[in-house]
């Protein structure tokens, strides 16, 4: 049996996003979480996942908590950012998703953290167009690579294409919305 492979942390640093501004308790960020106008649109995470991913960001130094009292209920545990939480939630908001299959939740959660700001979410949006043409060139290299044979396979890289394809025009759609009109 092989050992259990950590993977990176990812979309966890979303959550890292609703410290920036004051810290907050679990329950309170997950809640936070469910509303529409906050993230409850594009994820549906279940309290206790919200809980092991916190956790795993504290224990990667991103976060460090308090208790506080609350009289005769047990002590609840304030969460804040670190550090090393700020600038990796900075990095993780800057840079553009890294595969498509996380694009619907991942940049999303982005674009509502740096919605706010045109100039960043112009950035991250020309960033991630960018990427998503490398994906794109990638996968109609391999398609074309294929020769007509293996049909199943093309068939694959054909939605696979198509999806791309959409998240572009999408990404257009975000930059003439988020982005200011030139004067």
């Amino acid at each position: 049996m092989s050992p259990m492979v950590k993977q990176p942390l990812t979309i966890e640093h979303a959550l890292l996003g609703f410290l920036r501004q004051q810290p907050m308790h679990a329950y309170e960020i997950h809640q936070t979480l469910l509303r529409n106008e906050a993230l409850g649109l594009v994820w549906h995470l279940k309290q206790s996942l919200v809980y092991v991913m916190l956790e795993r960001l504290e224990a990667e130094g991103y976060l460090s908590a308090a208790l506080e009292p609350q009289g005769s209920r047990p002590p609840r545990k304030i969460l804040q950012l670190t550090p090393a939480g700020q600038r990796a939630f900075a990095g993780w908001l800057a840079a553009p998703v890294a595969h498509g299959r996380d694009f619907r939740l991942e940049f999303l959660a982005k674009l509502y953290f740096i919605s706010h700001d045109p100039a960043s979410a112009g950035a991250l949006i020309r960033t991630q167009q960018a990427a998503c043409r490398s994906w794109l060139a990638d996968l109609r290299a391999q398609a074309e690579a294929l020769g007509g044979e293996r049909t199943y396979d093309w068939l694959v890289l054909q939605f696979r294409i198509g999806q791309i394809d959409a998240i572009l025009a999408w990404l257009d759609t975000c930059a003439a919305t988020v982005l200011p009109v030139p004067a």
